[in-house]
């Protein structure tokens, strides 16, 4: 059959440009009926695609020669195997009740503490007695409209009442700042990064079948050791800072980014500068209850003589944080599928990070180390000149230069 079709190929093909090759082809291949496409495809080189397309296009402008040829169907419309679920009038309910039972823990459920894979599932319906193949399997979840997905992060922990009031205090400081021309900043920590050749997630282009070899196992390096990128976003001006530290990220390193971002970018910019408003994650290094940051931003107010005020965001709540999908998104984006193989690639890769609407960010590695476990006293701390809000002052407060 494929010798018969390949012959009249080679005769007709000179005289036919591509479109009447591919109707050609298609009208062959019904002709032929089931396998038609698979012996056209072989016989005359043309993809499995292009003939199902010259076979939608034939359907759609003459649907007059589809009848034609369907005149010699040997079985009739609707004839063959019945399907499964006509026969077996409780597999489609089974199926469901499988799946509402692991998605709501049911402690009887077969498939309580495994994965709900195709086979499983067709494993746990033949122990009810039904015969059936994790093929159909896929085919009644198809058509009962499931799909495989993976997990999404959208749930942030238990909401605090206050949650929507401290979003709605924080988008009025941020305007009022703005309308008077004082900066405003973002600031956090992007995740720690393993420094060498480690997997990194993502894909790029290569060669086929040449992906980028790494390490199979994730074990620190001595020699090269953690990156830890500390950014400073100004959302006003769409610019972003990065220090990238290389032992620990405590409160010191966090107000040492933020002194470094307001002596090479924001100081040249904000030159009659007052104020400068910081919003941040309620923990980690510039954490609400953090006694060492609030010491240290004191130093800083002190140093470039701004009053510095401080709004956290409510706990469980830090994906609302401006610098995470503004900045720090951008740069995963940017090193995706790379490894990090030292820190000054780590560098490279975060300055030269853009984007269409005009983000820049511009980074340095700071090779400074930063103790762990310091402690402030209650002297310390009441030498602070420190004024809360009245609304939730542990998370909105000012730090006046001394």
């Amino acid at each position: 059959m494929v010798a018969t079709v390949q012959e009249k190929f080679h005769r007709l093909c000179s005289m036919m440009n591509e479109k009447l090759r591919r109707h050609w082809a298609a009208c062959e291949a019904m002709a032929l009926g089931y396998g038609g496409i698979t012996v056209v495809a072989t016989a005359t080189g043309l993809s499995h695609k292009t003939i199902r397309r010259g076979i939608a296009e034939i359907k759609e402008e003459m649907p007059h020669l589809v009848e034609e040829m369907g005149e010699e169907r040997v079985r009739q419309p609707g004839g063959g195997r019945r399907r499964l679920i006509e026969k077996d009038a409780t597999l489609q309910s089974d199926l469901q009740k499988l799946l509402e039972s692991t998605t709501r823990g049911d402690p009887m459920s077969p498939l309580l503490w495994t994965c709900k894979s195709t086979r499983n599932l067709a494993k746990a319906l033949q122990q009810q007695g039904h015969a059936v193949s994790h093929m159909t399997v896929a085919r009644l979840l198809e058509a009962m409209e499931y799909h495989l997905q993976s997990n999404r992060k959208t749930k942030e922990g238990g909401d605090h009442p206050d949650r929507d009031a401290q979003f709605e205090h924080i988008t009025a400081k941020v305007r009022a700042f703005q309308s008077r021309g004082q900066p405003v900043i973002s600031v956090d920590t992007k995740k720690k990064e393993l420094v060498g050749n480690f997997k990194n997630p993502g894909r790029e282009w290569r060669p086929k079948g040449s992906p980028e070899q790494v390490r199979a196992h994730d074990f620190r390096e001595k020699e090269l050791g953690i990156a830890i990128p500390y950014g400073v976003f100004d959302s006003t001006r769409n610019v972003g800072w990065v220090s990238v530290g290389i032992d620990h990220d405590t409160a010191e390193f966090a107000v040492a980014t933020i002194r470094r971002w307001w002596q090479k970018m924001g100081s040249r910019v904000y030159r009659g500068a007052k104020e400068l408003l910081i919003t941040a994650d309620g923990g980690g290094s510039n954490g609400s209850r953090s006694r060492l940051w609030k010491v240290c931003l004191q130093e800083l107010a002190d140093d470039i003589h701004l009053k510095i005020t401080v709004s956290h965001f409510p706990p469980g709540t830090s994906k609302w944080n401006k610098i995470e999908h503004r900045m720090f998104c951008h740069i995963t984006e940017n090193w995706r599928g790379r490894p990090l193989l030292s820190r000054a690639v780590v560098v490279n890769l975060i300055g030269n990070t853009t984007t269409r609407q005009g983000l820049r960010i511009r980074a340095e590695l700071d090779q400074k180390s930063y103790d762990k476990g310091i402690k402030v006293s209650d002297e310390h701390l009441a030498a602070i000149h420190i004024t809360r809000d009245k609304f939730h002052g542990e998370w909105n407060y000012t730090i006046s230069p001394r």
